[in-house]
């Protein structure tokens, strides 16, 4: 009778220990498995400076001034594909046929919490990732011409608020997408929008394509991009950065609200 009167006197777990609880436990699988998950996000960006910012330059090809518009470009692509992934990968796993969601979703938080634990997750492997690119970018390119690295903290801002717009996507992908569409989904989605994203190119240099201009503005990425050349490269043109920055935030926002309905949708079915 003592242990039950104990228990029932014990007071109750808050909602942000359960969420530190579950934000710790997707760092500790994250360590677990971080060489899987730098092989994974920084891969493709990876070739990228070593074709475009290593050899296309000393081949004559391209003019070695072009690593100072490719190398924010770079770090935009790697927190990308490490938020988006880190996020619908793992959703899509979850709500597939094992549900294996529903070990989260017997935690004592409200539903919508857990959905925006794992953007919280995902956003800082978006942080981990670009922080990992660009010592690698500095060492395969050498010198780049530009480069402004008295903005860190806001850049480092901007990389946080990047990260979270594709870990919100993220959400809403891998709570819209089913395991069986997931790969189709990585090839008309994913790749148009890094190849159209302005991460290779400035969106000034757009100047001469009006059409492509305003129409790449649907694309999320072409707003982490021209933010991070506005911190990071601001002697180049650029989007103005305040303009960058209130896209991403509007981004965020409306990617996080729909993805906490479709999440929540999904546990409750």
């Amino acid at each position: 009778m003592s242990t039950v009167l104990q228990l029932s006197e014990r007071p109750p777990v808050s909602a942000a220990a359960v969420f530190a609880a579950l934000l710790r436990r997707d760092v500790r699988v994250a360590r677990r498995e971080l060489p899987s998950f730098l092989v994974r996000t920084i891969m493709q960006p990876v070739l990228f400076l070593i074709v475009f910012g290593y050899l296309l330059p000393r081949m004559g090809f391209i003019r070695s001034g072009y690593t100072s518009a490719l190398l924010p470009g770079i770090i935009a692509v790697s927190l990308t594909l490490s938020s988006v992934q880190s996020v619908a990968l793992p959703m899509v796993q979850d709500f597939g046929f094992t549900r294996e969601i529903e070990d989260r979703l017997l935690a004592p938080v409200p539903i919508h919490l857990l959905a925006i634990q794992k953007v919280v997750s995902g956003a800082l492997q978006g942080v981990i990732a670009a922080l990992v690119v660009l010592p690698i970018a500095r060492v395969i390119m050498g010198p780049i011409e530009g480069l402004h690295l008295a903005n860190a903290g806001l850049a480092l801002g901007v990389t946080l608020l990047g990260s979270t717009v594709f870990a919100a996507l993220g959400l809403v992908i891998g709570t819209v997408i089913s395991a069986t569409q997931i790969g189709l989904m990585f090839s008309i989605v994913i790749a148009p929008m890094l190849m159209f994203g302005c991460a290779y190119y400035p969106w000034r240099g757009l100047d001469a394509v009006p059409a492509f201009k305003y129409g790449v503005l649907v694309n999320p990425l072409v707003y982490v991009a021209e933010a991070m050349r506005g911190t990071m490269t601001p002697s180049l043109p650029h989007m103005p950065l305040p303009v960058a920055c209130a896209a991403m935030l509007a981004l965020a926002a409306l990617f996080l609200f729909i993805g906490v309905r479709s999440f929540t949708r999904r546990a409750m079915s």
